[in-house]
C-alpha cells in the first residue's frame, strides 16, 4: 500500500474535517442529519441491510474503515454483506452544546427509517451500547445485533469504568465548563496520552503490513483529529451510563420509555479481545446475562486482540470479522428465531 494514497498535506481544516482523510471503500453520502453523515457503502440494492455504528467518543468513524485489510467494512463485504452503512459522527459545534443521547437516538431512528427496518445493527466500543439502545427502543427495526468490545455493564470492572470512578467530583463538569459546553476531543484525549500500552497495541493492531510506517503515519494523523462532543451527551453518558449503570440496571429512559434490556430477544453476537485495554473480554460478555435473548441466539467469541485489534487488526478481520458476516446471513439462525421468540 502507497502512503501518498492516504496522505494529503497537514492543514488546519484537516483537523477539523474527515475528508482530508480518505476513505479506504467507495461511498457516498446518502443523507445528511445534524448529527452524523450516513455513508452508504452498498454494493447491491437489494438484501438486508446493515447499519456499523461507529463510535462516538474520541474520534472520526474511519476507525471502520481504516486501510486495505484494516477495514471492517472491508471484511464485512468480503464476507457478503453487501447493503452497508455507516454513522459518520459530526463533530459538535457551540450550537449542538446541548443535544442529549435522545437527540443521537432521534437521528439514527431517521436513517434506519431511510435506510428501511428490520436491518443487522453492529455496535463498535461505544456505538454498542449506543446500538443497544436502539434495539431495545425500537427492537422490531433490529433484526440481529453485533456488539464489539462495547461496555454495557460497568460495574465489570475497566479502564473506563476505573477512570470514571476515580474522577474527582466535578472533574467532567470542569472539562465541560473550559470547552464552552463542548467536551474537546483534544482536551478528553489527553487522558489516554500517557498509556504506556497505546503503542503496543497500535503495533499489535497493524501486524507487519508491508507499509507499516504509511499505516502508522495514517493513524497518528486519524489520533490526533480528534472529534468534539456536546457537554449534555457527554456528561449524561459519564452519569448514566459509568457512575450509575442505569443501562444494566434496566433504569435509562430513551425518547419517554425506560429501557429493560431482559425485553430484547433479536439475535446477538459478542466479540471480545483477550487482551483489550479498554473493555476487558469479562465486561464486553456480561452484556450476554443482561439480555432476553435465548441462549441459543448468543454467539460470543473472544480473539486475541487489543481494543483496536477488533476493528483495525489484520488478522482479527481476517477471521473473526468473516464469521460475524456468516452469521449475519445465516439462514439456521433465522429459522431458531421464530421458533425462539415463541418459546
Amino acid at each position: 500500500m502507497n502512503a501518498c494514497l492516504w496522505w494529503m498535506d497537514r492543514d488546519p481544516l484537516a483537523q477539523r474535517d474527515a475528508s482530508h482523510l480518505a476513505w479506504t471503500t467507495s461511498n457516498r453520502v446518502a443523507l445528511e442529519l445534524a448529527t452524523f453523515s450516513l455513508r452508504d457503502f452498498s454494493r447491491e440494492e437489494d438484501g438486508t441491510p446493515a447499519l456499523i455504528c461507529a463510535p462516538y467518543a474520541l474520534h472520526r468513524a474511519l476507525i471502520a474503515d481504516f486501510a486495505r485489510n484494516h477495514s471492517v467494512v472491508e471484511a464485512l463485504q468480503r464476507g457478503g454483506v453487501d447493503r452497508l452503512f455507516l454513522t459518520d459522527w459530526r463533530s459538535a459545534s457551540s450550537d449542538m452544546r446541548y443535544l442529549a443521547i435522545d437527540n443521537y437516538l432521534a437521528d439514527l431512528n431517521v436513517a434506519i427509517d431511510e435506510i428501511g427496518p428490520p436491518l443487522d445493527l453492529i455496535g463498535l466500543c461505544q456505538g454498542g451500547w449506543m446500538s443497544l439502545l436502539y434495539a431495545t427502543r425500537f427492537p422490531e427495526k433490529v433484526r440481529r445485533l453485533v456488539l464489539v468490545g462495547a461496555p454495557v455493564d460497568v460495574s465489570v470492572e475497566s479502564e473506563l469504568s476505573d477512570m470514571v470512578a476515580r474522577a474527582a467530583t466535578g472533574a467532567f463538569e470542569a472539562v465541560v465548563t473550559s470547552g464552552g459546553g463542548l467536551a474537546r476531543g483534544a482536551d478528553l484525549i489527553g487522558l489516554w496520552r500517557s498509556n504506556p500500552d497505546m503503542e503496543i497495541a497500535l503495533q499489535r493492531s497493524l501486524g507487519d503490513d508491508a507499509d507499516a510506517q504509511g499505516l502508522r503515519e495514517r493513524f497518528a494523523r486519524w489520533h490526533a483529529d480528534t472529534l468534539d462532543l456536546p457537554g449534555e451527551f457527554y456528561l449524561e453518558t459519564v452519569e448514566k451510563i459509568f457512575r450509575e449503570n442505569r443501562l444494566a440496571n434496566g433504569r435509562f429512559v430513551a425518547l419517554g420509555r425506560e429501557l429493560r434490556l431482559a425485553r430484547l430477544t433479536a439475535p446477538v453476537f459478542l466479540l471480545a479481545g483477550s487482551s483489550d485495554e479498554i473493555v476487558p473480554q469479562a465486561q464486553a460478555l456480561a452484556t450476554a446475562s443482561l439480555l432476553g435473548t435465548p441462549p441459543a441466539l448468543i454467539a460470543r467469541e473472544i480473539v486475541e486482540s487489543t481494543h483496536l485489534g477488533l476493528f483495525m487488526g489484520a488478522r482479527t478481520l481476517s477471521t473473526a470479522w468473516p464469521r460475524i458476516a456468516k452469521w449475519l446471513s445465516s439462514e439456521e439462525l433465522a429459522k431458531m428465531a421464530p421458533r425462539a421468540a415463541s418459546a
